[in-house]
């Protein structure tokens, strides 16, 4: 085989890889929105599930596609775990599709279809219309570059050393490791698959060797999933393990059954077509795994639970004391709000604490747990305020009312503070990334205005909570604000001196400002809750003027 060929076959290749893709794509574009509106709303049964996954990956020509479609709807909480294991599983089957489509053999209509697609593609007027053309071109061009791979590979016959090897190639580790390193490289079973019938129909891939190469291919395909998953939320990396763990039990299956049974003689006797007899096996192995793990699915989730234990924040996009389905007496849902607002208020302070350690620690190990945070928070802010505006719109007692107008702004505040924990947050980023140390007055000066906010932020939620907020106490509040700024200005003094004396370079200095306007910000979103909640407790009227 020599260099003509090998530049042939890659050709091929990526004529076979872009013909794929295009197609899919083009299929999406078509029918997506609908393929995307079926799993959202028809998953809630597994079967249902399991089938809806399988006909989206017919649709889109990708299981990895489908199952990174899959984590976003977990990462959008519109899909849980047990309800994208069933669309996964399914999704594993329709992938097969694409070796039917090969063992057919229709390269010689595709100069048609690459034609046909090309002239709708570039004349049509309306869409729909044009997305079709790109399915037939891409159709065309898959099979197109599959006639390119096949041709390429016509010399092997006469290489006495490949041969060889495929004479003698009866080792299940060598044929799994060589699967797992192509689909890896390919990035996708189906062409992978694909490979192996280009080189059955040049009487070049025996069956029983290819049913370990088959297996490799399939746990290799979990790669692109894997890749996508490593900063999701945990969900979607579990839906990521769970499309690992199906092709892991499909080979550990298998591969015993390959050795050890006449699986693959069956399939020679009564499947003649080399191509067919590897797209029989490949569909074999996804349908018998899919079935016996379907039954499974609470056991699989468990499964993913012990490899990716829950971790803070993970359950909580949910509201845990209010049922919008529920409707009590206002007095209850009062209740059930404050609940949620000072749960929410925890995991703001929570954030915050963090952030502040990291920038005083010159430390990040604790950044996805902030940024986590901050995505809870921002789901509760949406889902409290929803429910509210929903609840507002029937007749309330005065004192209800008011309570929620006051809840209204404290989710505001506290989802801005958030915001400026996470400011924070970018800030020490900047430091740990471009080897920024803070001089130890200037760690000082942090300190202490962070401990002043957090103090306040403390006895903030705790007056809001137990709504006993006197003009008194709005003066202390509003003195303990006066003294947080006299700190910020004292630092932001102190550090220009420093910088005078070049004790630290102007992008230190430049995080170290940045830092406290963040903390500036959330003693203003703090005092706004107090006065929020000041002038729910006077009866609607207290005036920031009484202090």
């Amino acid at each position: 085989m020599g260099i003509g060929s090998i530049v042939a076959l890659l050709g091929g290749l990526g004529l076979f890889l872009f013909g794929m893709k295009y197609m899919g794509e083009g299929l999406e574009l078509a029918a997506g929105p609908k393929m995307k509106d079926l799993l959202e709303k028809l998953t809630r049964n597994r079967i249902v599930g399991f089938l809806l996954g399988a006909l989206v990956t017919v649709v889109i020509q990708s299981s990895s596609a489908t199952t990174v479609m899959v984590m976003g709807f977990i990462n959008a909480e519109i899909m849980d775990l047990a309800q994208a294991t069933g669309v996964i599983f399914g999704a594993n089957i329709g992938t097969t599709i694409t070796s039917v489509l090969i063992a057919l053999d229709v390269s010689a209509i595709a100069p048609v279809c690459i034609c046909l697609g090309a002239l709708m593609l570039l004349y049509a007027k309306r869409k729909r219309h044009r997305y079709i053309g790109q399915v037939i071109l891409g159709f065309g061009i898959l099979f197109q570059g599959l006639h390119t791979m096949s041709g390429a590979m016509s010399p092997l016959k006469d290489s006495p050393l490949f041969q060889n090897f495929i004479v003698n190639a009866k080792n299940p580790l060598l044929g799994f490791v060589i699967g797992v390193v192509l689909c890896a490289v390919i990035q996708s079973s189906s062409a992978a698959v694909g490979v192996l019938q280009a080189l059955a129909m040049q009487g070049l891939m025996p069956i029983y060797f290819a049913g370990f190469i088959i297996c490799g291919i399939n746990v290799g395909s979990s790669t692109p999933p894997l890749l996508s998953a490593l900063n999701a939320k945990n969900n979607a990396k579990r839906a990521a393990m769970i499309y690992l763990i199906f092709n892991i039990v499909g080979a550990v299956l298998f591969v015993p059954l390959t050795m050890l049974t006449p699986l693959t003689s069956l399939i020679e006797t009564y499947i003649p077509h080399e191509a067919f007899q590897i797209s029989f096996y490949h569909i074999l192995f996804k349908v018998v795994t899919g079935v016996i793990l379907l039954p499974l699915v609470n056991l699989v989730v468990k499964w993913t639970y012990m490899l990716i234990p829950k971790q803070a924040h993970e359950s909580a996009f949910r509201l845990e004391y209010i049922d919008p389905n529920m409707s009590g007496s206002p007095a209850v849902v009062a209740l059930q709000v404050g609940k949620e607002v000072e749960r929410m208020a925890g995991i703001v302070r929570d954030d915050l604490v963090k952030a502040s350690n990291g920038l005083l620690q010159h430390d990040l190990s604790e950044e996805n747990q902030v940024r986590e945070g901050e995505q809870v928070v921002d789901y509760l802010a949406s889902e409290i305020t929803g429910y509210l505006t929903k609840f507002n719109s029937v007749a309330l007692p005065s004192r209800v009312s008011r309570y929620m107008g006051c809840a209204f702004h404290v989710i505001n505040d506290l989802e801005q503070i958030g915001d400026h924990a996470v400011k924070i947050l970018d800030q020490n980023e900047k430091c740990v990334e471009g080897g920024l140390i803070y001089t130890e007055a200037a760690k000082e000066e942090l300190a202490k205005v962070y401990g002043l906010v957090t103090e306040l932020l403390d006895d903030t939620m705790r007056l809001f909570r137990n709504r006993d907020i006197t003009p008194e106490i709005w003066i202390q509040i509003r003195k303990r604000e006066r003294r947080i700024m006299k700190e910020v200005a004292d630092a932001q003094t102190n550090h220009m001196e420093r910088l005078k004396r070049k004790e630290c370079t102007f992008a230190q200095g430049l995080t170290f400002v940045e830092a406290l306007n963040s903390y500036v910000r959330i003693v203003n979103h703090t005092v706004n809750i107090v006065e929020a909640s000041a002038y729910d407790v006077n009866a609607g009227h207290f005036r920031a003027e009484q202090a």
